[in-house]
């Protein structure tokens, strides 16, 4: 996707709501769109988090005063979930117990706080319960589909859980004899079952990427919902799409 393209997208995924909206009317996949939308949001989450958090005690003020967690969520324009953790935490609760509470409603016996939280989780698709089960079951899908891929196409190769105790950084796949793409030997394949922005590559190039590449050698990134193009140049390392996988061999 080009960038132009793309920073037009985020302009008009303003809400959730955008994402079935934008999904109907065009030809982008729900899940594609999903994906963009939780990563803004995260990226504005991080930025204003601290600003937030220092505003804790003025939310809890609105909140005892009978302000819901999600208006003054919306009025910040800040996660619904994230506001009710720094509200609540006002209140001696810690992340953990906060976690509980969003993942047990019906044993909660306070009303109010049973029904404000039911409105945080309903409105927000990225730290509610349900988001981190859908972030989960992507990466889980896209380390299958890569999985699938090797064995069909007979690529011996162990996984990151078997060769955790060998190595300081394991990706998720090391392959025991490299396969050559784009005239590159590829001796790994990391799974990525997120959008590449270009933060988002440059955050896992200094993160995981590069220190794979000093390891095990040259290796390969597919993000499977693709990635701004052009992407950036990186030595030894291929950045690819969820179509590479398809594409192979034919």
């Amino acid at each position: 996707m080009k960038l132009a393209d793309y920073r037009q997208l985020v302009k008009q995924l303003e809400t959730q709501d955008d994402i079935e909206k934008i999904a109907a009317e065009t030809e982008y996949d729900r899940d594609f769109l999903l994906v963009i939308y939780s990563q803004v949001m995260v990226q504005l989450a991080t930025k204003k988090y601290h600003k937030i958090k220092h505003l804790a005690p003025k939310l809890h003020a609105q909140w005892k005063r009978g302000k819901s967690f999600l208006k003054i969520a919306k009025k910040i324009e800040f996660s619904p979930v994230l506001t009710g953790l720094l509200i609540l935490k006002e209140e001696g609760i810690s992340r953990k117990m906060y976690r509980k509470y969003l993942n047990n409603l019906d044993e909660l016996n306070d009303k109010r706080l049973k029904k404000e939280l039911a409105e945080v989780i309903e409105n927000d698709i990225v730290y509610s319960p349900k988001g981190n089960e859908i972030q989960a079951l992507r990466g889980q899908k896209g380390e299958e589909l890569l999985n699938e891929w090797l064995t069909k196409c007979n690529i011996k190769f162990q996984t990151e859980k078997e060769i955790a105790n060998t190595y300081k950084k394991t990706p998720d796949f090391l392959l025991e004899e490299p396969i050559n793409v784009r005239g590159i030997d590829v001796h790994w394949i990391e799974s990525k079952a997120t959008f590449g922005t270009r933060r988002e590559i440059k955050k896992n190039l200094k993160n995981q990427l590069l220190p794979y590449r000093e390891l095990l050698g040259n290796g390969m990134v597919i993000y499977w919902f693709g990635f701004i193009t052009p992407t950036p140049m990186v030595e030894g390392i291929l950045i690819e799409d969820g179509e590479f996988i398809r594409k192979w061999r034919e």
